[in-house]
């Protein structure tokens, strides 16, 4: 058996979907079918939009051109953070052998 994928939806197709259910007598699972989603998420999305139909589904996904720029930001935050987290192993490896070394060459001098 195959693993099922989560999918998202977006806001209008669960709006529509949800509207769809309550003005058509169609039974909820041929409209499911007909849309490709699963009779569980549509009722779920009927009972969203029954209960509070003004806020439903107001702004649950972020604008595509906005979502764009966080990901190209969470991104670039990544790469800082790799970045500084290299940058404080290399000072650090940097002092521990300059010590090493200072220290290896007093070693040397006192045994001479």
């Amino acid at each position: 058996m195959g693993k099922r994928k989560n999918r998202k939806y977006n806001d209008d197709l669960k709006l529509r979907a949800a509207k769809l259910c309550l003005e058509t007598d169609k039974p909820d699972a041929e409209i499911a079918r007909d849309l490709g989603v699963q009779q569980t998420n549509l009722s779920t999305w009927k009972q969203k939009h029954l209960k509070n139909q003004q806020q439903a589904f107001a702004g649950n996904n972020m604008p595509d051109a906005f979502s764009k720029k966080t990901r190209a930001l969470k991104k670039e935050l990544f790469i800082a953070k790799q970045e500084r987290k290299l940058c404080t192993t290399q000072q650090k490896t940097d002092f521990y052998y300059k010590n090493v070394s200072s220290n290896h060459q007093e070693r040397q001098l006192k045994l001479e």
